[in-house]
């Protein structure tokens, strides 16, 4: 455990230096929330056209919180992990510790430990932010929620080491991190809401894995309860995840 504390130290000291995590992890999440709340308020909206209730019937600062709650622990799993592993690769510090003493579950512990960190920090300050600037409310279910949280960084740190495992290149790791990050930001919940999105959009959106975690999030913090369908394709992510990386992660 000594070994998993200082390794997991050095990796969020080195985290922390990293722009790219600090904006697509903190900054981000809480420049969309501004702007997200800025444009809609905490009201609770009506479609006029169609008369459907906008934002799953309550207000948007109160829907978007855990989207961004969501978004943050996507970051991390799909930016900030894969091109931290890949680089590691790369300069190979992975050949190094594979040969070291140190365990392989401590190098894959530190990074869950540090993708904890993180998303915890981002969440303490979306909820610091929006509940005082947009008098948003405090979750309905929070044990429910804690769950969903713990569920979803340990799907998306799965999915990151995945990542970091097929993807060759730390240009390869941004490239295509990027490019799912923003698809998965604009539709899978934490962009424009599903009411108003088309019948391919929708279909775009099911495909995503934050799309699960938004709903898995979402509903126990809104008092809808357990979302037992996302929670259930979430741990299948995380299974999959887990077993393609056993498979193909290459240290050097």
């Amino acid at each position: 455990m000594r070994t998993l504390a200082k390794l997991t130290w050095v990796e969020i000291k080195l985290f922390i230096r990293e722009p790219i995590t600090v904006v697509f992890t903190i900054v981000l999440p809480l420049i969309f929330l501004f702007v997200m709340a800025g444009v809609f308020g905490n009201t609770p909206e009506i479609d006029p056209e169609t008369g459907k209730e906008i934002f799953r019937g309550v207000g948007a600062t109160d829907y978007y919180i855990p989207a961004y709650i969501g978004l943050v622990i996507a970051s991390i799993g799909v930016v900030s992990l894969p091109v931290h592993l890949t680089a590691y690769r790369e300069r190979g510090v992975l050949r190094r510790l594979r040969a070291s003493s140190i365990p392989v579950w401590t190098v894959f512990g530190s990074q869950v430990v540090v993708s904890f960190a993180i998303s915890i920090l981002g969440t303490i300050l979306l909820i610091a932010t929006a509940i005082p600037a947009y008098d948003a409310a405090l979750p309905e279910s929070p044990v429910l929620v804690l769950a969903a949280f713990v569920l979803s960084v340990l799907s998306f740190s799965a999915l990151g080491v995945l990542l970091g495992a097929i993807l060759p290149t730390t240009r390869a790791a941004q490239g295509l991190g990027l490019i799912l990050f923003f698809v998965m930001m604009i539709l899978s919940g934490a962009g424009p809401p599903r009411e108003v999105m088309t019948e391919a959009m929708h279909w775009i959106s099911d495909a995503t894995p934050l799309r699960y975690v938004i709903l898995m999030l979402q509903d126990p913090w809104l008092g809808f309860g357990w979302n037992v369908q996302a929670s259930l394709v979430v741990l299948g992510i995380m299974a999959m995840a887990v077993l393609l990386s056993a498979r193909f992660f290459r240290w050097e």
